[in-house]
């Protein structure tokens, strides 16, 4: 099976750079191949192997029904985390993190109904029966709400997997995360701990070359799980579509019609108005079967008299 991403692809994106070598963490020691120049260089054969791990767990998630929520808000990975996430129709947070998106999301998912009904205001006119400040205050609200909820408006549910750009900036994210045993997919850097991460995958998350190539490649992998469910759904709606009525009238009716239903009123005259009409092949079975059942039964009779009499002739 060929690698998702191949090393020639990674290396000219910048994805094996680290930070500098007094800054690392000593828990990404297992990751880094090498050192140059005071900075630290990951170990790309490892980061080929666990983003084809990453990207298989989130296209079988995906293909079950499952939803990725991307995260990534320092300014490298705000656009490009908008880009991918609505290209394959997921949801995004680029902006601040809202503490209790995950733990609390009844409380958000309030708010965003909160930001849908002053929407539904601004949209019908009711805004301009109001005061111009209160108006004005409203729309800044809106303004507000949209810039942090905008990438979460259309999730229904907590979501099924968390992928982050940067872990450090997102530890809340991740610890929510980590709290509701939801699956965590992080680009993990050399100066970042991954013990809270599920699949680590040892990247530059700085580079903004590295950042649109590896989100690029999970967006990827969304849309080929979501083409996998469309196809499974496909043959499932076949396979349960009724029959048509000119196929299945030949295979359920086993029954033969009668004379009168297969021949015209004018052949009918012809054969007679005295004739019976012959009997289905199931009743004629049935007959044949009591008549059979007759004559085995007149047979035991008889063979019981014809017993019957020699025991009486030898006596």
């Amino acid at each position: 099976m060929s690698p998702t991403v191949t090393m020639k692809a990674l290396l000219e994106s910048g994805v094996h750079f680290g930070h500098r070598t007094n800054k690392w963490n000593p828990k990404m020691r297992s990751y880094i191949f090498t050192e140059r120049n005071g900075i630290h260089i990951i170990d790309l054969q490892q980061t080929v192997q666990l983003l084809d791990e990453a990207y298989g767990f989130v296209r079988e998630k995906v293909s079950q029904g499952g939803t990725v929520l991307f995260v990534g808000t320092k300014r490298q990975a705000q656009d490009t985390i908008r880009e991918e996430a609505e290209r394959c129709g997921m949801p995004y947070v680029n902006e601040r993190w809202l503490g209790g998106t995950i733990t609390n999301w009844f409380t958000i998912q309030k708010r965003i109904f909160e930001l849908e009904r002053l929407e539904r205001m601004r949209d019908s006119g009711q805004i301009d029966l109001l005061t111009k400040k209160e108006g004005l205050m409203i729309e800044r609200e809106i303004e507000r709400l949209d810039t942090r909820l905008h990438g979460i408006r259309t999730m229904k549910r907590l979501p099924d997997i968390l992928f982050v750009v940067d872990v450090m900036r997102e530890e809340t994210a991740v610890h929510e995360a980590n709290l509701n045993e939801i699956p965590v997919i992080a680009m993990v850097d050399t100066n970042c701990d991954p013990k809270n991460v599920d699949y680590v995958i040892p990247s530059n998350d700085d580079a903004i070359r590295a950042i649109k190539l590896l989100v690029g490649k999970m967006a990827d992998a969304v849309m080929e799980g979501r083409a996998i469910r469309s196809k499974e759904d496909e043959d499932e709606e076949m396979m349960a579509a009724p029959m048509p009525e000119e196929v299945s009238r030949f295979i359920e009716d086993d029954d033969e019609l009668e004379d009168e239903e297969l021949l015209g009123e004018s052949t009918l005259k012809h054969l007679g108005s005295s004739q019976k009409p012959k009997l289905k092949k199931r009743q004629l079975e049935e007959e044949d079967e009591e008549d059979l059942e007759l004559d085995v039964e007149e047979d035991e009779e008889e063979v019981d008299e014809d017993s019957a009499e020699s025991d009486v002739d030898e006596d």
